[in-house]
């Protein structure tokens, strides 16, 4: 069965526009304040259902209007919520972001709801893991849930993807269980010791990640693209240049449109391209989930990039 099933967060973000960052004891005046859709496991199945795949979504909201209206959103945009649970004793999680005047976003977040995403909760839903084709993965929820849901996913057969963000230190035995990695460069150096700058490094890393025993490796570089690592092939496969105004949802979307294009039955290079195409056109607009394309976008502007020779 084609079906991805995302585990992670759900996250009300809080945005705030400012100049540049604030420095300690500084206030700034910014604009434009919003309250909207977020959260990386959120921002990844929603940009997975957007871009064409069937997506089942297990995570964890609170009974509060945000909650609920996320909840509906999700409906909206085709995802099955039928293991979207409601706490009722903490509220959906929350997100404070600051989005600079260069594009940049500096984020701190609060679990709430997200960290009463259980072993147990995990192990309630191990037949709509066991049936899907591949599980994606985020760090927003605890860990030994994300462990347990990579543990069931290994056990029936079905791919596991981990995007290991927000950076943090992973055991072996999680590691193990990984088929695809998609750290950054920060997240990249902090699992394999290696200081990610350019393809060298990068190379360096996914070697560092097969040792593990993860079979797949794709670490985001920025500006530079991705590179990629597996039996096949090792390589850099540069992005798009585009005029940035907000990376929030940038390597999240990246994650989704990957995914959804394999699924769709593209072929390697062809879906680590429309992801590119994808990840670009969610830079040129403000917010998480408000940011990320439809397929018909994302087709549209990769076939003006290749009429550009790009």
């Amino acid at each position: 069965m084609n079906r991805l099933v995302v585990l992670g967060s759900v996250n009300a973000d809080h945005v705030l526009r400012v100049p540049h960052f604030p420095r300690p004891g500084e206030t700034l005046t910014g604009h434009s304040y919003q309250v909207v859709p977020g959260g990386k496991g959120a921002n990844q199945a929603v940009a997975a259902a957007r871009l064409g795949a069937p997506v089942s979504f297990i995570a964890r909201i609170g009974d509060d209007a945000i909650g609920q209206q996320m909840r509906q959103g999700f409906v909206q945009d085709g995802i099955d919520v039928s293991a979207v649970e409601l706490d009722e004793r903490l509220p959906t999680g929350i997100a404070i972001i600051y989005v600079s005047d260069e594009g940049e976003n500096s984020i701190g977040i609060s679990a709430e709801a997200n960290g009463a995403l259980s072993v147990e909760m995990v192990q309630r839903h191990e037949t709509m893991i066991a049936d899907a084709h591949t599980l994606l993965l985020q760090l927003e929820v605890p860990l030994e849930s994300v462990f347990e849901a990579a543990r069931l996913a290994r056990a029936n057969g079905t791919r596991v993807v981990l995007n290991p963000a927000p950076a943090r230190p992973l055991s072996a035995e999680l590691l193990a269980l990984v088929d695809l990695i998609t750290p950054n460069q920060t997240e990249a150096e902090l699992l394999t010791g290696v200081k990610v700058t350019n393809e060298e490094s990068a190379r360096e890393a996914a070697v560092r990640f097969h040792q593990m025993g993860i079979k797949e490796v794709m670490i985001t570089l920025g500006a530079q693209g991705v590179y990629c690592s597996n039996a096949q092939q090792q390589v850099l496969i540069p992005g798009f240049r585009v005029e940035a105004v907000d990376s929030t949802a940038a390597g999240d979307t990246f994650n989704g449109a990957l995914l959804a294009a394999e699924l769709a039955g593209a072929d390697f290079n062809a879906a680590v391209r429309f992801a590119h195409g994808a990840a670009a056109l969610s830079v040129t607009k403000y917010g998480a989930q408000s940011s990320i394309p439809g397929k018909g976008e994302v087709d549209t502007f990769l076939q003006a990039q290749a009429a550009l020779g790009h």
